[in-house]
């Protein structure tokens, strides 16, 4: 979701103005959908949908803006390499679950106003009861840009297709905390059984995991590495 990495020490909240500053110097915006995304939930529809930031069950507490429809949306290459993993997925009885996709700008921009407002905790005990708030800059839970604005990152888990419960991964979605490292320690055998499982298929086919967030790929070859796109999800 968000790019979480060790700061150095003494930095300090990003003002706002500085994030600013740093928009303006940052890789191209664009506002239009090109023709090269699809929505998964119509290319892939034997996949599970829960988007998150189209609901109030997220970090924020409300909807995202930006997302004004519940789909997931990704450029055809990601989609393509994601129905390979769906299909390789199924032959134990699987299914991916996708949270979020493709992400605009505004979405993000939304997240930094979220992280500002220093009075609003209502979601700290679900997504980050060990963070303090004043620190999501800091620590990078925040940042100004996503690679999700990119349409080739997917934030996903596994579920069974049977009975459509997720795989135990240890952590919620969106946790912020050094649980939610895939290779977090002190989890049971079967959660880090099932979290290597999803980091295989998805490695397996094209796409690279992040080290801070269990459920967190980008497509290795992914086709607009340096735009980052501002159209709504609809």
């Amino acid at each position: 979701m968000k790019h979480i990495r060790p700061a150095p020490p003494g930095l300090r909240i990003v003002p706002l103005v500085l994030i600013a500053c740093l928009l303006l110097a940052s890789p191209a915006l664009a506002e239009g959908q090109p023709a090269g995304f699809v929505t998964l939930n119509e290319f892939l529809p034997s996949a599970v949908y829960d988007v998150k930031y189209y609901t109030g069950d997220n970090f924020v507490g409300t909807r995202v803006d930006g997302y004004h429809a519940p789909k997931v949306l990704a450029t055809v290459e990601a989609a393509t390499a994601l129905k390979a993993v769906q299909a390789d997925v199924a032959r134990f009885g699987l299914s991916l679950k996708f949270y979020d996709g493709y992400r605009p700008q505004m979405a993000v921009d939304h997240f930094v106003r979220w992280a500002a407002d220093l009075k609003d905790t209502r979601t700290k005990a679900a997504h980050y009861p060990d963070v303090d708030k004043r620190n999501l800059f800091r620590d990078g839970y925040i940042a100004a840009r996503s690679g999700h604005s990119r349409g080739s990152t997917v934030d996903l888990t596994l579920v069974d297709k049977a009975t459509g419960k997720e795989l135990e991964m240890g952590t919620p979605f969106d946790f912020f905390g050094p649980e939610s490292w895939p290779e977090a320690a002190g989890f049971p055998p079967q959660v880090r059984a099932n979290r290597a499982l999803l980091r295989a298929v998805m490695v397996g086919h094209g796409f690279k995991p992040y080290e801070a967030e269990w459920w967190h790929f980008t497509l290795r070859d992914e086709p607009y590495p340096e735009t980052y796109f501002n159209f709504p999800v609809e």
